[in-house]
C-alpha cells in the first residue's frame, strides 16, 4: 500500500514540475518531453580503476545512442545486474532529468519494479544533518512515511538510494574502515554514514545510482565495488531534432526552430548538450511568442550562450561580484592562450596558477580528466565544449580589469587587431572567437552581462571592429569599381551586434553585394536579411549559383513524418526567396540589380518577385537565368511587371 501511494506521489510531483522560462504556455508531462540521451557504459572494478576515471566524450565502450533508463540496471554481458552505478556527465548534460525520469518510471510502475522504495537524495538541495543513521536519511528523505523506516530496511534488495549531484557533498571519501557502520540505526557523521552505504558495510544488498560531475570520479573509484560507470555524452544528431519536436507541440514551429539551429553550425554544435539545447528552444519559444514570426529573431548565438552562462551560475552567491569577475578573467585568459595555441587540454599546474582551482566554479565551465596508467603528469581539464572556450577566449578581449592579465602562461595582450588580422590572414579557425567578440561588445549583450551576470564588459573594442570591417572589404575591391562585400562571414558578424546604426556604418561605403556559389541556410538568410535592411547604399546584389534552404540540409523532412502531414508542411513555409524579398521591400531600399542566375528557382518564388517588381520604386534589372518557373510562374511574374509602380527595364 505505501509503495504504491508512494509512486503515486511521484507521479504527482513530476507533473507538477515546470520548464523554466518566462513564456507562458502549459507544461507538457515529463515523459513526452523527455528525449533519450547518448550513453556509454562500462563496467569498472578495483582494477578498472587504475586505469583512471571516465573521460568526457571518450574512454567509454561502448556507447549507444538513446539509451533508456531501463539499461541503468540491465544485466551485462556476462548475466551480472550491477548494483552500484555511477552516472557520469557534464554540467548541463541531463544527469537530474535521467534519474527524475527513473523516479516517474518507477512511479508508474513501467520500470525499475524489483525496487520497492527508491529514496532520492539530492546532494545541492537537501539540508543534511551533521550527524545521521541511515534511516534518518530515509526518514530525511520520505517525512510522510507510514511504515516505520526500520522496517523497510529489512529487504535491502527492494531498495535502491539514489544520490544527485554527489559531487556537491564535498565529503572527504577517505575514512578509518573501522568506523565504518553495518547498522542502519547507528548515529554516525554524516561522512561515515554514507561512506558506509558506498562501501557496503551497511545495507550490502541494496542498490546505489550516484550521479556525479567528472570532478568526483577519481575520489568515488577508491571506495565502490563492481561498479558501473555510465557518461551521458548528450544529444545525437537524430536525438536533437527529436528534442526540438518535443519542446515545440508545433510540428511547423518544430521544424522552422530546428532549422534556425541547424543552419547555424555553431548552435548545432552545442545542442549536443541538452541544457544548451533547452537554451535555444526557450529564447526562439519567447521570440514567437513575442513577435509570432521566428524569422523576426534576434537572438543570435551570442545571446544564447550568455543565457547559458546565466543558468549555470543563477544558484552562485551574487553578494560578491568582484570574486567572479576575477575568476572569469582567469578563466578567459587561459581559453584564449589555448585558443591561440590550438591547444584543448590543461594541465592541473596551470589551472593553479591561473587561480581558477575554486571548488564552486571550476566544475561549471571544466571537466577533469584522470589520468591513465603509465601517465606522468597529474590531472588535466577541458572546457565542456570547444565553442565555450571560443565563448570565453572572446571575452577575455571585452571583459573589464584594472590591468593586463599575466600568468605563467605568458603575457597575452588584449590586442584585438591582433585577433582580427590573424584571422584575415590566415588562421580561419578564429572565425567563432571573432563571431562572439562582435556579439559582446552590442549595447544589449554589455546591459545583460551586467545586470544578469554581474559582469562588466567594455565597449572599447566596437571601434576597432568597425574599422576592421570597412578595410576588409575595401581590400578586395578592384581599384575603379564599386565596393562590393563578398565574405558571407561579414553579415554573420553584423547579425550577431544586431545593432541598426553599427550595421549602417559597417556597409554604408558599399554598393554590391556578391556572393557565388553559396549554400544559404536559413540562419544565413536571416543573416543576410538582416544586414540588407539596415544597408541604405545597396544598389546591386548578386546570389550567381546560390541555394537557398529552409529546412534540415541533412534530410529534408522525417522519414517517418506521414506523406500527407509532409506535404502540409512544406506548404505552410515560404517560399525559398521569401526574406530576402521581404528585406528588399523596405522602404528605404535603392536597389536597381538583382541578379539570381543559376539559383534553380521554381514557379514557387514567383508570386515573391511579382509583389516585389509591383513595388519596389528602383529595381530596373532581374536577372533569372536557368530557372524552372514554368508557364504560371511566368504569368505570375507578368502581373508585377503591368503594375504601375513597376520600373524594370531588363529582364532575363
Amino acid at each position: 500500500e505505501h509503495r504504491r501511494s508512494s509512486r503515486e506521489h511521484v507521479i504527482q510531483e513530476s507533473r507538477q514540475d515546470r520548464e523554466l522560462g518566462s513564456c507562458p504556455r502549459e507544461s507538457p508531462s515529463f515523459r513526452s518531453h523527455f528525449t533519450a540521451l547518448t550513453i556509454a557504459r562500462e563496467p569498472r572494478s578495483k582494477q578498472g580503476a587504475k586505469h583512471g576515471a571516465v573521460e568526457t566524450g571518450q574512454g567509454c565502450a561502448n556507447p549507444s545512442s538513446g539509451a533508456a533508463t531501463a539499461a541503468l540496471f540491465e544485466p551485462d554481458r556476462d548475466g551480472q545486474i550491477p548494483q552500484v552505478v555511477v552516472l557520469v556527465g557534464a554540467p548541463g548534460m541531463g544527469k537530474t532529468m535521467m534519474v527524475r525520469k527513473v523516479m516517474v518510471e518507477w512511479g508508474e510502475g513501467t520500470l525499475h519494479t524489483q525496487f520497492d522504495f527508491v529514496f532520492y537524495i539530492d546532494c545541492k538541495a537537501i539540508a543534511l544533518p551533521m550527524e545521521a543513521s541511515v534511516t534518518d536519511l530515509v526518514s530525511r528523505c520520505c517525512p510522510g512515511l507510514q511504515v516505520p523506516a526500520g522496517k523497510i530496511l529489512d529487504d535491502q534488495k527492494k531498495i535502491l538510494f539514489i544520490f544527485d549531484g554527489f559531487e556537491a557533498l564535498g565529503f572527504s571519501l577517505v575514512q578509518p574502515e573501522a568506523e565504518l557502520s553495518s547498522d542502519p540505526r547507528e548515529v554516525k557523521p554524516l561522512e561515515l554514514t554514507v561512506m558506509s552505504l558506498l562501501k557496503k558495510t551497511v545495507l550490502p544488498q541494496a542498490s546505489l545510482l550516484i550521479t556525479t560531475r567528472p570532478t568526483a570520479v577519481g575520489s568515488l573509484v577508491q571506495c565502490l565495488e563492481s561498479e558501473y560507470y555510465m557518461e551521458i555524452l548528450g544529444f545525437s544528431a537524430a536525438r536533437r531534432k527529436e528534442y526540438f519536436h518535443r519542446y515545440f507541440e508545433n510540428p511547423s514551429k518544430a521544424d522552422l526552430a530546428f532549422s534556425f539551429a541547424r543552419g547555424n553550425e555553431i548552435l548545432y554544435s552545442l545542442c549536443v548538450i541538452p541544457v544548451m539545447s533547452w537554451t535555444i528552444c526557450t529564447i526562439l519559444e519567447q521570440e514567437l511568442c513575442g513577435k509570432k514570426n521566428l524569422l523576426e529573431c534576434s537572438k543570435a548565438t551570442t545571446g544564447m550562450m550568455m543565457f547559458y552562462l546565466s543558468q549555470l551560475l543563477k544558484h552562485r552567491d551574487r553578494d560578491n561580484p568582484q570574486v567572479l569577475q576575477q575568476f572569469l578573467l582567469q578563466l578567459c585568459s587561459l581559453a584564449a592562450d589555448g585558443i591561440w595555441k590550438h591547444k584543448v587540454l590543461f594541465e592541473e599546474k596551470e589551472i593553479k596558477d591561473c587561480g581558477l582551482d575554486q571548488p564552486g566554479l571550476l566544475p561549471l565551465f571544466l571537466n577533469e580528466r584522470i589520468p591513465k596508467d603509465g601517465e606522468d603528469h597529474g590531472n588535466v581539464y577541458a572546457f565542456t565544449h570547444l565553442h565555450l572556450q571560443e565563448f570565453f577566449a572572446a571575452m577575455f578581449y571585452v571583459l573589464e580589469d584594472d590591468e593586463e592579465m599575466v600568468s605563467s602562461l605568458g603575457r597575452l595582450e588584449k590586442d584585438v587587431n591582433k585577433l582580427l588580422e590573424s584571422y584575415s590572414k590566415s588562421r580561419k579557425d578564429l572565425n567563432v572567437t571573432v563571431q562572439f567578440l562582435f556579439g559582446l561588445v552590442s549595447q544589449k549583450s554589455i546591459e545583460y552581462m551586467d545586470k544578469t551576470i554581474g559582469c562588466k564588459i567594455s565597449p572599447r573594442a566596437r571601434e576597432e571592429l568597425l574599422k576592421w570591417l570597412q578595410g576588409r572589404h575595401r581590400g578586395l575591391s578592384h581599384p575603379g569599381q564599386a565596393l562590393k562585400v563578398s565574405e558571407m562571414d561579414t553579415f554573420h558578424f553584423l547579425f550577431e551586434m544586431n545593432e541598426k546604426g553599427f550595421t549602417q556604418s559597417a556597409l554604408g561605403h558599399f554598393s554590391e553585394l556578391d556572393l557565388q556559389d553559396t549554400k544559404l541556410t536559413l540562419y544565413d538568410q536571416m543573416a543576410l536579411s538582416f544586414c540588407i535592411q539596415h544597408w541604405d547604399g545597396l544598389s546591386c546584389i548578386t546570389l550567381q549559383g546560390c541555394s537557398f534552404h529552409w529546412q534540415d540540409p541533412e534530410g529534408e523532412l522525417n522519414a517517418s513524418v506521414p506523406c500527407a502531414l509532409a506535404v502540409r508542411r512544406r506548404e505552410e513555409l515560404p517560399c525559398p526567396i521569401h526574406l530576402l524579398c521581404q528585406a528588399l521591400r523596405h522602404r528605404d531600399s535603392a536597389l536597381r540589380v538583382l541578379r539570381l542566375q543559376w539559383c534553380r528557382l521554381s514557379e514557387s518564388c514567383c508570386a515573391e518577385l511579382a509583389a516585389l517588381l509591383a513595388e519596389h520604386p528602383s529595381l530596373t534589372e532581374l536577372e533569372l537565368g536557368d530557372s524552372s518557373l514554368g508557364d504560371s510562374g511566368v504569368r505570375l511574374l507578368c502581373e508585377g511587371l503591368r503594375a504601375p509602380a513597376c520600373r524594370l527595364r531588363v529582364l532575363r
